[in-house]
């Protein structure tokens, strides 16, 4: 089973480098299935449900959320009608929506869990560890290919979790940071891992945005508004390949794809 991943998709560049993306992702890794973490595809500030059907158009398969899941509040009453948007399982109970999923496609299932890390992170959320390994305990009765985005700041927070979940999922990516890292691994126990995946936007910038008001905060401590940049657009992302017997990863590699939006 092959799985791409795209990390976090800021803004309207994110968006359209994405759309570029898919098709040359699609023709040179011919995945089975393609995700993304979408928690930053309105204008930086979480999705709406016209932007989470223009990613089911472009053939990915799963969307992701995180911390700024609810930013756009339409998607409050939305999420609950739509399962392919996922808001991180160790939300409360009574939060709407699903943390996790099991998609099908060319005869082969892939559960795909949602979480978010809980160092350096609001809102406090109950416990990812506990609440993962739960379910992962009842996914594998329906398939041994599990796949975790962990939404999470803390580089040790993550590699944790990572190594908490060895040998109990296909796969531990780690999103928020938007700076993609140079750890892909497989672990042990035959989890593929890596701490962070990146972000899909302008990369002349500071994580997305544009780098002067960033600047200006930093050294007068003044309010500033974050712009969206708009400059070197590229897609970061993952490609996992999984054995479908024994849920084990085969192959992690790193994905960055620099395109022209003009």
């Amino acid at each position: 089973m092959k799985v791409v991943f795209f990390g976090d998709v800021v803004g309207e560049v994110g968006r359209e480098a994405l759309r570029l993306s898919i098709p040359k992702i699609r023709s040179f890794y011919q995945p089975d299935f393609i995700l993304a973490n979408g928690e930053n595809a309105a204008g930086g500030n979480g999705i709406t449900p016209k932007i989470t059907y223009e990613f089911l158009r472009l053939g990915i398969d799963v969307i992701t959320l995180g911390d700024h899941a609810w930013d756009q509040k339409e998607i409050i009453s939305f999420i609950q009608d739509e399962p392919r948007l996922l808001r991180p399982i160790n939300y409360p109970p009574r939060t709407p929506g699903e943390g996790y999923i099991i998609v099908k496609g060319n005869g082969k299932k892939l559960a795909v869990v949602c979480a978010m890390g809980r160092t350096f992170m609001l809102p406090q959320t109950e416990n990812p560890f506990l609440i993962c390994k739960k379910i992962v305990t009842e996914l594998k009765k329906e398939t041994p290919c599990i796949f975790v985005d962990f939404h999470a700041e803390a580089t040790s927070e993550k590699i944790a979790f990572g190594r908490y979940l060895d040998g109990e999922v296909s796969a531990v990516v780690g999103t928020h940071t938007h700076v993609q890292t140079a750890d892909e691994t497989i672990f042990p126990g035959g989890t593929a891992y890596i701490t962070d995946v990146g972000f899909c936007g302008a990369h002349n910038s500071v994580i997305g945005r544009e780098i002067a008001p960033i600047i200006h905060r930093y050294t007068t401590l003044l309010p500033t508004k974050f712009i969206l940049a708009t400059e070197n657009p590229r897609t970061d992302g993952i490609f996992v390949e999984i054995d479908e017997e024994s849920g084990k990863a085969k192959k992690i590699e790193r994905i960055q794809l620099s395109l022209s939006l003009s």
